[in-house]
């Protein structure tokens, strides 16, 4: 497999991902005591996403990925709302408002969620990079933990605070943006050894090497 094709399945798997986690966050998860969007996996996936791709093809070049996620995310916007809105087959009727309540967006909740995506993901791409160059690519696991879970701590900050502010009171908010963090910052060291498992799997399959060893930082 070329370059080419790792940068397919990357941003692939990415869009994938990005897409998922706002369909289907509208669902609350408890598990004991802990309650979160059903999309907060998904979600997290990306940030692995942008950290291979950096790792392998340069700052520059994920930031467009990002930029393409955000696109994404509203081309999936327009396009649900419009088939909310379509006509019914007659022998579906009832299952209209059903299909309305599970899709249908909360502008709020897209605002929040638009505004933390770009913020947080572009943070993510420069501290990935930052401390790439920092410790002259070395020591993985420092620049997949260090870009992740500062980048979700902003992400979780801007969402919560968009989304909930003046609707729920603030010791609502800020225990639901602990327990959310918790979970995203459980999954970001969780996911460390998946993160050195793609880029040993991408450099045996590809023959490419990360951009700290080819000189070609960007």
């Amino acid at each position: 497999m070329s370059g080419e094709g790792t940068r397919i399945i990357l941003v692939s798997v990415f869009t994938a991902s990005l897409i998922v986690a706002n369909i289907t966050a509208s669902k609350i998860i408890q598990l004991w005591w802990l309650t979160f969007p059903a999309g907060t996996l998904a979600y997290c996936i990306t940030f692995l996403c942008t950290d291979l791709y950096t790792e392998f093809f340069g700052k520059r070049e994920t930031e467009l990925v990002v930029l393409a996620g955000f696109v994404a995310n509203i081309l999936m916007v327009v396009l649900v709302q419009a088939a909310i809105m379509a006509p019914i087959a007659p022998f579906q009727e009832g299952y209209q408002e059903i299909y309305a309540n599970v899709l249908a967006p909360t502008w709020r909740i897209v605002l929040a969620s638009m505004v933390a995506y770009i913020i947080s993901q572009s943070h993510d791409v420069w501290a990935f990079h930052f401390w790439g160059k920092l410790t002259r690519g070395k020591h993985l696991w420092i620049r997949n933990n260090a870009s992740t879970m500062v980048s979700q701590a902003i992400d979780t900050l801007i969402f919560t605070f968009i989304a909930f502010w003046g609707a729920i009171d603030l010791v609502n908010i800020l225990n639901m943006m602990a327990t959310l963090y918790v979970i995203k910052w459980v999954i970001a060291a969780l996911d460390t050894p998946f993160c050195y498992l793609g880029v040993h799997l991408i450099r045996k399959i590809t023959n490419l090497k990360p951009i700290w060893l080819r000189g070609d930082e960007v």
